[in-house]
């Protein structure tokens, strides 16, 4: 099969960057070090190529009915100019995709679905808005997106012009505006995956290597890095954020994953997953997501598994040596009653036990 890639290819190849197969995109895993970039992040400013993701857009009059009975979330309360993170469920109560819902008008959406998944969730809202009145545009193969990402993301950003630089200082984390660059309307966010401040910009595809290039040649003082998918994972474990095929998959729940929050059951519409859901809200799950630390050198890695008293009672869905805390991290279901904070369990590590310690799933805060 023959690898898709984004319009910034070339820019990455003359960079040096290693590629990998990442859910049919040809993309860059990394430039210099996993290391050297997530540093960068967290120390100053990283720029990432998130242009393998889903841009759908859902206008009209029926649009947060259709948001409504399409996803878990309740967007009728949502005001121009916000960004709200949200689940698109099964029938059967599962989750299909994790992604971010921008309002952009009055009756104008963006929905941004994981790579791996922004075709069946671009079919899945066709089929579940198909009699509202709303149009759906889904504009994957016609838009780029860059996320800039650290403490300096804010400076970086203002460097790029009086626009910029009025959006840098006053947009708000999960916020969202459009700004007119030379005939073109790009979108600029202030979200992220990292666990630091940061902001996507999204753009038309002939306009992205205009944006890239203007990032790294923006007089602003400060070392721009460019960074890949392996120190974007490890910076978005550290900060306890789920990664669609690891901790999140239609085999499991939002209540499994720790996301009840984030579904509702108050509005009106009957969303797509409810029927699976609302018997199972006075129970609890029997397995959850946990986080887990240990001070051993060595990391548990996904599919190991977590043994208590001999028996396997969970498995590893992610884990790394934490860079930032300078030891192994992970985020793995276990069986509810083995899930208290300070247990201690064994993982499986090259067929040895080591003993990790359930915590919370967040590992770091900036």
């Amino acid at each position: 099969m023959t690898l898709r890639t984004t319009e910034l290819f070339e820019a990455h190849d003359a960079l040096g960057a290693s590629f990998t197969d990442f859910n049919g995109w040809n993309m860059p895993l990394k430039y210099s070090s996993e290391m050297t970039e997530h540093q960068a992040v967290r120390q100053a400013v990283g720029v990432f190529d998130l242009s393998h993701m889903g841009e759908i857009f859902v206008t009209g009059p029926d649009a947060v009915t259709g948001l409504n009975t399409a996803l878990a979330g309740d967007f009728s309360k949502m005001t121009v100019g916000r960004a709200k993170y949200t689940v698109m469920l099964t029938e059967q109560g599962t989750i299909l995709d994790d992604l971010i819902v921008y309002r952009l008008g009055e009756d104008r959406y963006l929905m941004v679905p994981n790579a791996g998944n922004a075709q069946a969730v671009s079919d899945a809202v066709h089929e579940r808005l198909h009699s509202m009145d709303v149009t759906i545009d889904d504009a994957t193969e016609e838009l780029s997106l860059l996320g800039i990402q650290g403490p300096k993301a804010p400076d970086l950003v203002a460097a790029l012009g009086d626009d910029f630089a009025e959006v840098a200082s006053s947009l708000k984390n999960y916020r969202v505006t459009e700004l007119h660059v030379e005939g073109s309307t790009w979108i600029v966010a202030r979200t992220g995956y990292t666990g630091e401040d940061g902001f996507e910009i999204i753009t038309p595809n002939d306009d992205i290597n205009q944006l890239w290039d203007g990032l790294f040649a923006a007089d602003a003082g400060i070392t721009v890095t460019p960074c890949g998918l392996a120190s974007r994972d490890s910076l978005r474990l550290e900060a306890g954020m789920p990664l669609y095929g690891n901790e999140l998959s239609t085999q499991r729940t939002p209540f499994e994953a720790g996301m009840a929050r984030i579904v509702s059951f108050d509005k009106k519409e009957h969303f797509v997953g409810r029927c699976a859901l609302e018997p199972l809200r006075d129970n609890a799950p029997k397995q959850v997501l946990v986080g887990l630390t240990s001070d051993q050198r060595r990391a548990g890695r996904s599919g190991a598994n977590l043994v208590i008293d001999g028996q396997v009672v969970g498995h590893v869905t992610s884990g790394i040596p934490s860079p930032t805390l300078s030891h192994p991290i992970a985020l793995g279901y276990i069986d509810a009653d083995h899930a208290n904070l300070e247990t201690v369990v064994d993982v499986e590590v090259r067929g040895k036990a080591l003993p990790f310690v359930i915590t919370k799933t967040r590992f770091y805060s900036r």
